[in-house]
């Protein structure tokens, strides 16, 4: 399943989003930074690729603005060394960005994805990876989303718009797996 063209996507994991009443509160998955942790662990053991995607915001009252502690990685997953940092400014890593260019020009065919949020860019992220024909692979327990209101004021729990964005995921843009697929052996 994965192997030295395997590319580990860690998205937004930044300080900003421990905001949860900025982004709807109520975040499920409390978990999903250690497995991301566990995650990178591996793939730096193994000495694989791996992308740290930082969401640059232009919104004047996003908590990801850069220049404010928001925008910083959280420290449990921060880069380090010379790990990859692409700054977006949209939900999507590959808009406006060079990763389609990174990725390629190291022969990287399949791309591990875990972050936040489940619902915005680790979906769009996701959704145009399988689009443009990478191998592409959620885990969803290295996800998390917050409470969303629809357009008629209903609230919808984080916990179900996170299984409803994998089920959109899955079979389609990519294989919704569990970190344990990747962290056993």
């Amino acid at each position: 399943m994965i192997n030295q063209n395997t590319a580990l996507l860690l998205i937004d994991l930044q300080i900003g989003f421990d905001n949860h009443s900025h982004w709807g509160g109520n975040r499920n998955n409390p978990h999903c930074e250690t497995v991301c942790h566990r995650l990178l662990q591996k793939w730096r053991a193994k000495n694989m690729p791996i992308f740290h995607i930082q969401h640059n915001s232009t919104d004047p009252n996003s908590p990801l603005r850069p220049n404010q502690i928001g925008n910083e990685f959280k420290p449990l997953t921060a880069p380090i060394n010379n790990e990859i940092i692409i700054g977006k400014t949209v939900n999507s890593a590959f808009i406006g960005t060079n990763l389609y260019d990174e990725l390629t020009s190291r022969a990287i065919d399949s791309l591990v994805i875990v972050g936040l949020t489940t619902n915005h860019c680790v979906s769009t992220t996701t959704r145009m990876a399988g689009n443009l024909g990478f191998d592409a692979y959620v885990v969803a327990d290295g996800t998390a989303t917050f409470d969303r209101v629809g357009a008629d004021g209903t609230r919808y729990d984080s916990e179900l718009v996170h299984q409803i964005s994998l089920a959109n995921l899955h079979g389609e843009f990519a294989t919704v797996v569990n970190s344990d697929e990747f962290l056993r052996g």
